[in-house]
Parts: C-alpha cells; structure tokens; sequence
C-alpha cells in the first residue's frame, strides 16, 4: 500500500495485486488506517483475491481472480509480497492444536474464540511477544513465552536497539509482566492438552502457537529472474532489483519489520513513478532502519539443538506425509523429491523446503509455474 500511495500520489497509473480479500496483510488485517484509507484517496485501483501464477513474456503476469486467468502489463513492478513463517518439525507439531504464531493470531482476528483459551507461544524472534501481548488482551490465557534464543544473542539484542524499539520492548513486557518468560527454551514435543520443553515440566495448554522466525517469499522474485542474496531479493539503495524493470519492498529484502518495509515502499513507489527527487528522506530513513534488519538476522538464529527434534517417524512435508526417516535417505532437495514426493504437495515445498534448508542444509530447487494451484482452464489459456 505504500508504494501504491507513493507511485500513484505522483501520477503514476497504478494496480494493486493482492491475494487477500481486503487491504492491509498480516499486520492490519481487516483494520482501517491512514494507509487504507490514503489508497483509497489516491487513486490506486485495488485488485483482490488476485493470486500471481505465472509470467507471460516480458511486462506481463498471468493472474487469476475470481476462478478466471487473466494477463496483466506493467511498465514497473513492485515487488511485496512480505514473509512466511519458519516451521520446524518436532513429535507432534502436525497436531490440529499445533499452529504458527501469526496463523493463530490471523485466525483470532478473523474470528477464532480464544477467550479463555490457554495458549503457549514458542519459538523465536519478537514478534512471539506480540502475538503472545495480542493473545491476552483478547482473553487468552498464556500461561509460558518460550524463547529458544539464548540470554547473550538477547542481551546483545536489546543493546542494538534504538530508543523507539525498547519503547515497544518494554510495552511488551510489561503487558506480559505476570507471563513467564524462558530464555533458551522450546518444545520437544507436542501431546494433546499440553507441550513438553527441554527443559521443566510439561505446560497444559489448549493451544500452541509456534514459530522460528520468518522467511521471504521469493518465488515471484525468482521466477522473474531476479537476483536472489543470503534468503533475501538483492536490492540497491533505491530498492531495484537485478531486473531493470523491477523494484521489491519490505520482508522480501530481508526480515526488517513494518517501520522499514512502510520506507522502502514509499521509496520504491517514488523511484518506479520516475520521482527519484522525492526519494531523498526515504534514503536516509532506510540507512537508518537497516541497522534493525541485520539485528534480528543475527540475534533470532534458529539454534542447531533443534535440528535433531524430529523422529524418525516425525512428518516433515505435511502435504505428502513424507517422515523424517525418508529424508535422511536422500542426498539433495531433487534426490528427495524423485524418491519421496517431498515439496511436491499443494504448498509446492513453502512448507518443508524451509524445514530441510535447516534440516540437512539442502538449498532450494528448481522453480516451475504455475506458482499456486490454478483449475485445469487458467493452464488452457497458455
């Protein structure tokens, strides 16, 4: 939205493509604010429910809103299409009570009855605090935060951070004050109505929201040829990508949060309108916000005891039911898939390819279209 804003406010013909059915993603999901409502004023035609699939030559994407497949010209594009959360498979993680972190909280702010409800919130990273801080004032009850970082990355963590951020950390905690808070702590294992942890007794609880950290979602990005840096689209300092014609926003560069990726779409908008003059702030508050991204990068490490959680009869790729045992037979990303169908299912490997690049080290494979599932006539108009 605010690349759109950006773009559009400077004259720029403008499209918004998104595969949600309102404006404002995870973060404002289904709330009205000045972003929403400065998009609506600007001019910026709104597409939902448009689900990306495919290319279609060069300046063109295939689509497909509403069951129908459609192709779409740009001149610019801007890439945003922010970050999904790292799993990691443990006994019983595929339970139905076993969610991600901001799965739950998308689910509660859609309508899922949580009052009352004790929920664990486990894994890594800040934004466990948030959703944990959402979650209680809602009525949840969390009866344990568990944070599997150590006490130095934390430690190092809160002297990285400027002022505005330990404002933030310090609400958090303080609307947590009466939630335990573990440092070096995850779950071994998920059982219904409680988790175990590496250490302590087992946590009674209804539900258990779980998540290392997150990830960026760089099929679009790959299938348009661009270059592709450390898990993250390699930018400029004007966000252009390796593709002339393409610029890319927000998570897709690197885990930054919501301050940075609002800037680097501002910035995007006004540099893919031809408006580079107007870029000059959003330089400078980019450089500034950089510093964040590089923290969370080194502080929220998923740490190596939790590669040997699973066992061998532990699931790894939900939508093939392929175990743990299978994957250790394999050599590489291909030799699994040839052997076991794993990342072959309807995720087409967001799920599991993230889980094996920490598992076994294997990098990501071959990208194919369509990119999500289309019915047989989107694929009839190629």
């Amino acid at each position: 939205m605010a690349a759109a804003v950006a773009a559009a406010e400077s004259g720029a013909r403008v499209a918004i493509l998104d595969d949600n059915p309102a404006p404002g993603g995870q973060i404002w999901r289904l709330q009205s604010n000045r972003w929403t409502t400065r998009m609506r004023a600007s001019g910026a035609e709104f597409l939902a429910g448009a689900a990306i699939y495919g290319t279609a030559g060069t300046h063109r994407l295939r689509v497909l809103r509403g069951g129908e497949a459609q192709e779409l010209a740009y001149a610019k594009l801007i890439l945003a299409t922010g970050a999904r959360e790292r799993f990691l498979p443990f006994p019983g993680w595929t339970q139905p009570h076993v969610l991600g972190v901001g799965g739950l909280q998308a689910l509660a702010k859609g309508g899922l009855p949580i009052a009352g409800k004790r929920i664990v919130v486990a894994g890594t990273g800040p934004l466990l605090l948030a959703v944990a801080a959402y979650l209680q004032s809602h009525g949840a009850i969390v009866p344990l935060v568990a944070e599997q970082a150590s006490n130095l990355h934390l430690l190092l963590f809160g002297l990285g951070l400027g002022v505005s951020k330990l404002q933030e950390a310090g609400h958090l905690f303080w609307d947590l004050r009466r939630v335990p808070y573990r440092r070096g702590t995850w779950v071994t294992r998920a059982l219904p109505g409680s988790v175990e942890l590496n250490h302590g007794d087992p946590v009674a609880c209804d539900y258990l929201a779980c998540g290392f950290g997150l990830v960026p979602n760089l099929e679009l990005a790959t299938l348009l040829g661009c270059e592709i840096r450390k898990g993250a689209v390699a930018v400029d300092e004007y966000c252009q990508t390796s593709r002339e014609d393409v610029l890319a926003a927000g998570e897709i560069n690197g885990i930054g949060g919501e301050d940075l990726a609002l800037v680097e779409g501002q910035l995007a908008g006004y540099v893919a309108s031809g408006q580079k003059t107007k870029s000059a702030r959003w330089l400078l508050e980019r450089k500034s916000l950089l510093g964040f991204r590089r923290l969370l990068a080194r502080s929220f490490v998923p740490r190596r005891e939790l590669r040997y959680l699973a066992a061998p009869e532990t699931i790894v790729c939900r939508c093939e039911d392929v175990t743990y045992a299978e994957l250790q037979k394999a050599s590489d990303e291909r030799d699994a898939k040839l052997q076991s169908r794993c990342g072959m299912g309807a995720c087409q490997g967001r799920v599991c390819g993230t889980a094996n690049e920490f598992l076994f080290g294997w990098p990501a494979g071959t990208l194919r279209t369509p990119l999500s599932p289309v019915p047989l006539s989107a694929l009839a108009k190629w």
